[in-house]
Formats: C-alpha cells, sequence, structure tokens
C-alpha cells in the first residue's frame, strides 16, 4: 500500500460537510495550504480534544493563509452529534468517508471494540497539503495519541512560510 508522500500529488479526497456544502480536494484555493484532519469519530474522546483545540485556532491557521477541514467516517446523524455536543460552531466538519478513501490516504482502520464504536473506522491523519494539491507534510497514528501539537504546528507553518523551507520525505 502506498502511502501520500510528500512533493508528490495528494489522493483524491472528496466528502459532504454538515453545513451542506462538499469537500473536494483540488477545487479548494488556498493562499498556502490545506490542513486535513481525519478524527476517529464521536466515540473518541481525544478527537473532541483535539478538534475543540483545532475550532480554537481557527483564526491563527486562516491568518497564515491554511484553509482547515475535519472529516471521519461517521455518518450524518453522528457527524451532527460531535458538531453540537462538542460545540464546534466554526470547524468545517465532514463526514461518510469511505474506507477505500481513508486506506488510500495511509490510514489505519480499526473494528468497533465497544458499543458507542462504529463497526469500522479509521485512526487520525493530519496532512498539510499545498496549494498545488500536493503532500507537504503528513502524520498518520494508529491510535487516538500521537498527533501534532496544533500550538507549535502553528509555529512550524510560520517557520515554512517565512524560509521557504521545502516539503521533506520524497523519496519513496
Amino acid at each position: 500500500m502506498m502511502r501520500p508522500t510528500p512533493k508528490h500529488k495528494a489522493p483524491k479526497l472528496q466528502f459532504p460537510f454538515v453545513d451542506g456544502n462538499t469537500f473536494e480536494l483540488g477545487k479548494e484555493a488556498p493562499e498556502h495550504f490545506t490542513l486535513i484532519v481525519f478524527y476517529r469519530g464521536l466515540h473518541c474522546p481525544v478527537c473532541k480534544k483535539y478538534l475543540q483545540q483545532l475550532e480554537e485556532l481557527l483564526p491563527d491557521f486562516e491568518k497564515r493563509g491554511v484553509n482547515v477541514v475535519a472529516v471521519s467516517m461517521d455518518t450524518e446523524k453522528r457527524a451532527r452529534l460531535s458538531r453540537k455536543d462538542w460545540e464546534l460552531k466554526n470547524l468545517t466538519l465532514g463526514y461518510d468517508l469511505d474506507a477505500e478513501t481513508a486506506k488510500s490516504w495511509g490510514l489505519f482502520m480499526s473494528e468497533g471494540i465497544k458499543d458507542a464504536e462504529p463497526d469500522v473506522f479509521s485512526e487520525p491523519g493530519l496532512f498539510l497539503i499545498d496549494n498545488k494539491t500536493e503532500v507537504y507534510y503528513s502524520s498518520i497514528t494508529s491510535n487516538p495519541w500521537g498527533r501534532p501539537y496544533l500550538p507549535s504546528f502553528l509555529e512550524a507553518i510560520d517557520f515554512i512560510l517565512d524560509k521557504k523551507y521545502p516539503a521533506r520525505g520524497e523519496l519513496v
């Protein structure tokens, strides 16, 4: 299985948002980057905290020319509950990510082990995609922890933009 690789085109990605719009990678026009956060779903308390912090930092990402989206394999109903229960008023939240697309992004897949969990869901991933739809940065985890710390990630984006730092890890 190939994983998304820096300096190469990102895999295709399209999904609906809870606000009724649709995301399609490549049709976005970010100034610098699109930040795509794949989260496990409504059942995940670690995801709740992560997305709440992401919501708080949205203005900081926007100032840096970074569009932010989050998506899971949850159904529309579960995504709407996440939005409401987690008080995500501004974060662009998607749903219905299919397993094939999740795998094409290199995400780990898990079977539900508790009643609150879906039968199958993807584990977290965070991708920074440049405005040419090439992968700049990726972080893929096999459990809910170990994701990039968002405040220091903002500092990394400052460094990238200030120093014109190239994507790394492009050799396959």
